[in-house]
Formats: C-alpha cells, structure tokens, sequence
C-alpha cells in the first residue's frame, strides 16, 4: 500500500477526529481536549480549505453525525478528569450560511463516549460516564454508568439509566454492521443492542479489565475477531478468536508500549486490518493485516501519539484521519493500493 501524509494543523493535545459531509462534501473535523481550544473542520480536494467550528472550548471527546441529515453532528464538550464538579455535556452542531453553529443540549458529568444507533428508522442516543463522580483525576472509587435515551426531541433529551457498576468505563465500538454498541471497562466487555421503544439487549461478552476494543473479520473466516487495549490506558493489545461462544487470545502486539488509546477495524487497502494508536513510547500509529496466515503489523508513522483516529473509506483510496494528540498535530493520512 502507498501511504501519503496530510498536516493539516497543529493543534495542541489534538484529540477527536471525525468527518461529516456538508451538501456532499466530506469534511474532516479534529479537535483538542484543551479547555478554551479548537475544534477545526477541512475540506477540499486536498482538505486545504479551513474552517474553525469553535474556539471557545474545549474537552472534545467524540463527534457523531446525526443520521439522515445534512452535516448536523452531536459532540461531547467539556471533558475534564481533573475538574470536579464535572463539566461534561452534550452539544449540536450544524453549518449554517453564517459559518457553524453550536448549542449545548444536555449536561451529564464525566460524559466520555456516545453514539447514535438505529433501530427501525429511530434514532437512539446512547451515553456511558468513565466515573459516576471523581474527587480528583485519580480517583476511581466509583463507577461509570450507560444511559439511553430516544433522539426524537434535541431539546427534550430524556436519559435512561440502563447500566451501571462499569470502573473505568472508558472503551467503545459501533459494531461494523452499525446494529449495536460494545462498551468496554474494568467489568469486562458489554455488547449493547436496541430493539425498539428505548429497550435494549444488554450482553456480556468478556470478562477483564478492558479499555478498548475494535472489531473485524481480519483473517477473513467469516467470523469477526476482537482486539483489544488492556487495561484501562494500557500497555498491552491483543486479538481475540471466538471459539466455542468464547474468546481466546490469538495475537499480542509485539511491541513495547504504553498508553495505548485508539482502536478501529476497517478495511485498509481492500485487507481488513486493525488500525490503532499508541501515545507514549514510540507512539506510534500502526496498521495490523492477517496475511498469509500470520499477523503482520505496519508502523504508519512513530512520534506521533494518536489519542483518537477515524478511518473511512473512498472509491480510491482510504483515509485514516488522526488526532497526533502527542505531536500536538491534526493529521490524515491517504492510503492506496
């Protein structure tokens, strides 16, 4: 595969990466976790055109766009560990003629990862809180929850508690069928799935302290494999095989690491892979294929950190768009075969 690097920024601890399409066009949105910092959107031929979503905050998590609609996205805002109480909300977005709007829609402390799932042409809004509350960045005492709620009225939220007992409540995977979530903490691995009127199959697949998971078919045996980040913030990956309705360790990233961060599983090249970030040590952004019936891992590029990447891919080349989070740098990056 050729692999082409786009700077399109810097920005400091650089920490979401997402993409929307605003009448068709693609753009790219990075944004930092730095109270008081940017959120930036890219687009054009060679993503050269810039436009600033928000520069009055920060504690950027996630951005999701709504289904359905042209260029509107819900994103996590005011995401601190260190500040307590906690900040943490959800906000809207859209493009407007006048540039971008943003309008907070709820808060919901330590607000760490969401989604938009679908279930029959609903829209489901579905929450999980790393902590129920922190006294300090430290402090773990208590658990992260999940929460649900039927996306139908933005200004009328109505959050239901449907999971709790979740420490370190830190990991999460839209499966690649966008039918369910996985949420991944100290508890284990849960899959999370809607089926209508706000009601959910909750399941456990894994027990172990996980931080985060991705899933793909990457030896292409018609069953998907798991790979995860252990523990929380951790310093080991793995990839699992299902066998016998359980999950057995088949591959450990060989490499020294810590702070591993970032998982996705999509399909580089035409290969399914297992794309991922480490922020410290080598911090490196890599690319892992099953090939010839061994796994083969490709370092995309050390001394980079990625805190978050978002993967899509195009008619003729797929994108690996990166929030260096340790370089303090907004990146993408162009693959072709």
């Amino acid at each position: 595969m050729n692999i082409k690097k786009i700077k399109l920024d810097d920005i400091v601890r650089c920490y979401c990466a997402s993409h929307i399409y605003v009448d068709n066009k693609l753009n790219l949105l990075l944004a930092s976790e730095d109270p008081n910092s940017l959120c930036v959107s890219y687009s054009g031929d060679n993503f050269e055109n810039k436009e600033v979503v928000w520069n009055d905050r920060g504690g950027c998590m996630s951005i999701i766009p709504i289904p359905n609609t042209n260029g509107e996205f819900l994103a996590i805002n005011e995401f601190y560990l260190k500040v307590n109480p906690s900040l943490s909300k959800l906000v809207y977005g859209k493009h407007t003629e006048n540039g971008w709007e943003i309008k907070d829609l709820i808060s919901l402390p330590y607000l760490h990862r969401f989604d938009i799932l679908q279930k029959d042409g609903i829209n489901y809004l579905i929450c999980a809180v790393i902590a129920k509350d922190k006294k300090d960045k430290e402090d773990w005492s208590l658990p992260g929850q999940i929460y649900t709620a039927v996306l139908d009225d933005l200004d009328n939220i109505k959050l239901e508690l449907i999971v709790d007992g979740c420490f370190r409540n830190h990991g999460y995977y839209r499966s690649n069928d966008n039918s369910c979530g996985y949420f991944s903490s100290d508890q284990g691995v849960l899959k999370i799935t809607p089926f209508g009127n706000n009601k959910w199959e909750v399941i456990k697949i894994m027990d172990g302290q996980v931080g985060e998971i991705a899933f793909i078919d990457i030896d292409n045996d018609g069953v998907e494999e798991m790979m995860t980040i252990e523990p929380f913030h951790g310093n080991t990956m793995k990839i699992y095989k299902k066998k016998d309705d359980e999950y057995v360790c088949d591959f450990v990233y060989p490499y020294e690491i810590d702070f591993a961060h970032t998982l996705v599983g999509r399909n580089i090249a035409g290969v399914p892979s297992f794309i991922g970030g480490v922020r410290r040590i080598n911090s490196e952004l890599f690319i892992i294929q099953h090939i010839n019936g061994e796994y083969v891992v490709d370092i995309v590029e050390s001394g980079v950190g990625p805190a978050n990447i978002d993967v899509l891919n195009r008619e003729n080349d797929d994108l690996i768009i990166s929030a260096n989070h340790s370089k303090n740098e907004a990146a993408v990056y162009v693959i072709t075969k």
